[in-house]
């Protein structure tokens, strides 16, 4: 049988820190469950060695706005990786779609188009008992997981 022998150099995301320097991108609109997952980041981030000036933390009013402020963050080139921090809870109306569609999908777009990580820390859920769940709860913590891609992300883009 013939073995397979490949040229290619196989690239496996890390955690390396050293001199790397972050952003959260926080909405406040369900700044119970927004504050809950920006912990969760720091505590990931600090577990990690990022700490103080590592990271900045940058606020907005709600999920619509986060897009913007990470592209402007990305564009610096100041940052090796962006989390986005938000919870859209549906409501009654079809608001709940736009909102997670578009924030989402503009993450996509601009982090191609500055070549910047951008983790997806943006909840999109039926209810409330579901956001607390993925905030802190029986689920995790989805700003944990989100500063944990932002770092391996980082890695591996250096490693490219």
């Amino acid at each position: 049988m013939a073995r397979f022998k490949s040229t290619k150099k196989i690239v496996v995301p890390g955690l390396a820190v050293a001199e790397k320097k972050f952003a959260l991108v926080v909405s406040r609109y369900n700044s119970e469950v927004t504050e809950a997952l920006l912990a969760g980041a720091r505590e990931c981030f600090e577990r990690h060695g990022v700490t103080g000036e590592g990271v900045d933390i940058v606020h907005v009013p709600g999920c619509l706005e986060i897009p913007t402020v990470c592209a402007k963050l990305a564009e610096s080139k100041k940052y090796a990786a962006l989390v986005a921090l938000g919870a859209v809870i549906r409501g009654e109306t079809y608001h709940f779609e736009v909102v997670a569609n578009h924030s989402t999908w503009a993450l996509v777009e601009l982090s191609m188009k500055y070549k910047v990580p951008v983790a997806c820390g943006i909840l999109t859920v039926d209810n409330l008992r579901q956001a607390k769940a993925r905030a802190g709860g029986k689920e995790g913590n989805k700003g944990w997981e989100g500063a944990l891609t932002a770092l391996q992300m980082a890695d591996l883009m250096e490693k490219l």
